[in-house]
């Protein structure tokens, strides 16, 4: 399958993450439905909890296309949560007021590890893939829509903690405790990512993102045995089928390592990246392995509490530095350097999604 830039009325964000010539610096936005919209808000009022939402194909379409209805969004994602794949794998994922996601059936011994069900993508995420297809309808030939997965360490990470965490101290244990253990836990979830990426692309999802969240709290040494490892495992496995899908790879707290990114052998078309890096030094360091890669990111979600003037200010000085770092505005998607926090102002994402279109079309 590839991404059929013909088929679409506005391909800008599938030529970026090829790193074809643009006319504009394209931008989509982590978490873009979402509770800063109050439509979002007005449907899961209704609601018992967020993962009924995510199981009903029918509201999970209607969230997505929420915030294509009011921003000149260059891309749609997917709705839905990084949880699903342990939910499936009989942990028992649900939402506790005020706490965020939890599990009945954490990880808490090798046993469980060894027991652990591998989920069958097409019946236990089904709500998922029907949920893709609903919005590739109600999308049309409009824009691309992105698929995604949470990492294996990522999740192996709720899975152990048994939910949120402040200091991973669960997580880190089992890495230096159990390390053969934690790597039997983080090969059956790499090979449920990769069944579940590969489906959402037959299901119709044009670029898949992978989205590692809490890769960044390793150190060198752990983040390559313990996450990139795994999403390279990923890359390979969804290439082997797939080759011409573009796949964004996001460690959040990854500065350190692009490099290490960038010179992988099955290496993604796209690193995204969070709001500590340089997006001129971290093109330049790009650039060193391998210039085809593109970049997304990078704006602090906080500079949307500003002022208009604030948010355009730092949005053109992203865009003026990734300009001078490549020279020209092509291999770059804009996006947050994380999810867009709930109580943004939705006029700042407009401010933000027009002077992304409107600067970088006047200085590519």
């Amino acid at each position: 399958m590839t991404p059929n830039l013909k088929m679409l009325n506005n391909d800008t964000f599938l030529k970026a993450t090829l790193s074809q010539d643009v006319d504009y610096t394209p931008v989509w936005i982590m978490r873009q439905a979402g509770r800063y919209l109050p439509e979002y808000r007005k449907i899961r009022e209704n609601l018992r909890d967020f993962l009924d939402l995510c199981k009903n194909p029918e509201l999970a379409t209607e969230v997505t296309m929420q915030p294509l209805r009011r921003f000149n969004l260059d891309a749609a994602i997917l709705f839905s949560d990084i949880l699903t794949i342990p939910d499936a794998m009989g942990l028992g994922l649900y939402f506790a007021e005020g706490e965020g996601p939890k599990f009945t059936n954490p990880i808490t011994e090798p046993s469980h590890i060894t027991n652990l069900k591998q989920p069958d993508v097409y019946t236990d995420l089904k709500y998922v893939l029907d949920t893709v297809k609903s919005i590739k309808s109600e999308l049309g030939n409009k824009i691309p829509l992105i698929g995604f997965s949470g990492s294996p360490f990522t999740l192996a990470t709720y899975m152990i903690e048994g939910g949120s965490s402040k200091n991973f101290s669960k997580i880190k244990s089992w890495l230096y405790q159990n390390p053969e253990m934690s790597h039997l836990l983080l090969d059956k979830l790499s090979d449920a990512v990769s069944d579940y990426l590969i489906a959402q692309i037959k299901s119709g999802v044009d670029v898949v993102q992978i989205f590692d969240t809490w890769g960044g709290i390793l150190n060198t040494e752990y983040y390559i045995n313990f996450s990139l490892n795994y999403m390279e495992k990923i890359i390979k496995n969804i290439k082997a089928k797939y080759p011409n899908i573009p796949i964004i790879l996001f460690t959040k707290n990854s500065g350190l390592w692009l490099d290490k990114i960038a010179s992988l052998e099955s290496r993604p078309n796209v690193i995204g990246l969070d709001w500590t890096c340089d997006i001129d030094k971290a093109r330049l360091d790009i650039n060193k392995y391998n210039s085809n890669i593109a970049i997304q990111g990078n704006l602090d979600p906080c500079v949307l509490y500003a002022d208009k003037d604030v948010v355009k200010k730092e949005v053109i000085k992203i865009l003026d530095k990734y300009k001078e770092a490549n020279g020209s505005i092509k291999g770059h998607i804009f996006n947050l350097g994380h999810g867009i926090h709930p109580t943004i102002n939705p006029d700042n994402v407009a401010v933000l999604v027009d002077t992304v279109h409107e600067y970088s079309a006047k200085i590519k």
